[in-house]
């Protein structure tokens, strides 16, 4: 069996960030949101 990268696209990461700034927010929403950046790519820095 493959293994296939997913990786969260960079508008949902910023939601995802927006969710996290926001005061208002859940803690369900907050943790859905931690949840979404952990799979977001990071650059690596040589």
């Amino acid at each position: 069996m493959t293994k296939t990268k997913k990786e969260t696209s960079k508008t949902l990461a910023s939601l995802a960030g927006k969710v996290l700034q926001d005061d208002k927010s859940s803690q369900k929403a907050k943790k859905l949101a931690g949840s979404v950046l952990s799979q977001r790519e990071t650059k690596k820095k040589k």
